[in-house]
């Protein structure tokens, strides 16, 4: 008898129609499948090599459909999904101080986390995304929801200077970060980064304290940056120097920077940004909905800065929809530049895949479909007669598609969504939890 330690992991094959690896850069593969053994991506090769080569393995044949690394979701706020369009159609700091904030002060706790994350887990999963950042109070709630859903995840700590919930002051928001760092140092699943909230919500000390342990335990730093003009505004008055400027005096500026937004950009911090190897998360849905303004990622890009695509919360996006927000991102540019060859539909899957695993200190393990990576695929069908005739399947994802049309997920090599269903997860539980917080949240913002 074989022990489970001894135990022969059999490889599966995957054969879609078609597959775009995302490296190398462009292609785009006919009649090819994936093997994958484990959790990692064993061979992707032509599809009568694969069945000659593994002759024993079950094959998975996937009519028209198309194959994608996992997509990564650079920034969001998992919770937040408990609030989706609680208040709606608000300008960006209404939406925040009246709505948003009071709404957290009465309810947010470890369980309405937990309750939130798992929302939002299943429906990344069920639109195809396999790794996201997430950031917000209770990390260690939302930390046990991801792993629970086998999700993918850089779980932010996050620093405030202002009391709630989940801590006091910075000093402990730092302390019970670290805390919970300690805790995840072993996942597989899970990784962490310092979270400050903005430049308007920490104190230099704050930022001090963070580029420190930043430092000294190699962490990521997650950060809101530049969102909004009434930001750079208030930094003038304040501190007499824009964000980034004051960012830059406190050595937060660093490749271990994820700067989120950045829709409030000169010439000159752009460059800055490019020095420092800084990157940067473009939410252009939630930007646009809170009229935050828009980041010029096609300058970003021409200085060779990396940029992902992120959703941010379901409260001011409304969806977590990684493909749609590439097809945001991509006709933004082209409106904004006036130039439609700006971000194509190959680069905007780029950004929803191997830059988002840069971004996140990933890109050695997921982002692309390789041998040796972990096996985070995503297929996504396209036989519905809205997609035809195919030309260019990758032009048909970003301009045609949305999350509903993925049908099967892996993380880590396992098939977490089949032909649309989630076997092992209880969608009943979460929807019954959801309800349950809706009710709390409409009596505590007066909604009728």
């Amino acid at each position: 008898m074989t022990s489970a330690a001894t135990q022969i992991i059999s490889p599966t094959i995957v054969s879609p129609t078609w597959i775009a690896p995302v490296i190398p850069a462009g292609a785009l593969l006919l009649d090819h499948s994936l093997v994958i053994e484990g959790d990692r991506i064993k061979a992707l090769l032509p599809h009568t090599d694969a069945v000659a080569r593994f002759p024993n393995a079950p094959d998975l044949k996937l009519e028209g459909h198309l194959v994608t690394p996992g997509f990564v979701n650079a920034h969001g706020h998992a919770a937040m999904t408990l609030l989706r369009g609680i208040a709606d159609d608000r300008e960006m700091m209404d939406w925040l101080t009246n709505w948003i904030w009071p709404i957290e002060g009465e309810l947010v706790s470890e369980q309405f986390v937990y309750d939130g994350t798992r929302l939002a887990a299943l429906e990344m999963i069920m639109g195809g995304t396999t790794c996201a950042a997430d950031t917000y109070f209770f990390p260690e709630a939302a930390g046990r929801a991801l792993t629970q859903m086998h999700f993918r995840a850089q779980v932010g700590m996050p620093v405030l200077q202002f009391a709630n919930a989940w801590a006091r002051n910075e000093e402990e928001h730092i302390h019970k970060g670290l805390a919970f760092r300690d805790g995840i140092k072993n996942s597989s699943l899970v990784t962490t980064a310092f979270a400050p909230h903005s430049p308007y919500s920490v104190t230099d000390d704050g930022f001090n304290k963070v580029q420190l342990y930043s430092e000294q335990l190699d962490l990521p730093v997650h950060l809101h940056l530049h969102e909004t003009a009434t930001e750079v505004t208030d930094s003038l008055r304040d501190h007499g120097a824009r964000p980034i400027e004051r960012m830059n005096k406190l050595g937060i500026l660093s490749p271990s920077l994820q700067a989120i937004h950045m829709t409030q950009l000169r010439d000159d911090e752009i460059e800055l940004l490019a020095i420092n190897g800084v990157q940067v998360a473009h939410c252009p849905e939630s930007n646009m909905k809170l009229a935050s303004g828009f980041c010029p990622v096609e300058k970003l890009r021409a200085s060779k800065i990396n940029v992902a695509i992120g959703t941010d919360g379901a409260a001011s996006n409304n969806d977590l929809d990684m493909i749609q927000e590439g097809r945001s991102a991509s006709l933004l540019s082209k409106a904004i530049t006036g130039d439609a060859t700006s971000l194509d539909a190959q680069t905007c899957l780029e950004m929803m895949t191997i830059n988002g695993a840069r971004f996140l200190g990933l890109e050695d393990e997921i982002g692309s479909l390789e041998p040796g990576k972990l096996a985070d695929i995503t297929a996504i069908d396209l036989s519905h007669p809205s997609f035809q005739p195919i030309y260019n399947p990758i032009s048909q994802l970003i301009y045609t598609a949305s999350a509903r049309d993925v049908s099967n997920v892996w993380i880590g090599g396992k098939r977490v969504m089949d032909n649309r269903q989630l076997p092992e997860t209880d969608i009943e539980s979460i929807l019954a939890a959801t309800r349950q917080w809706q009710e709390k949240i409409k009596a505590v913002s007066k909604q009728p």
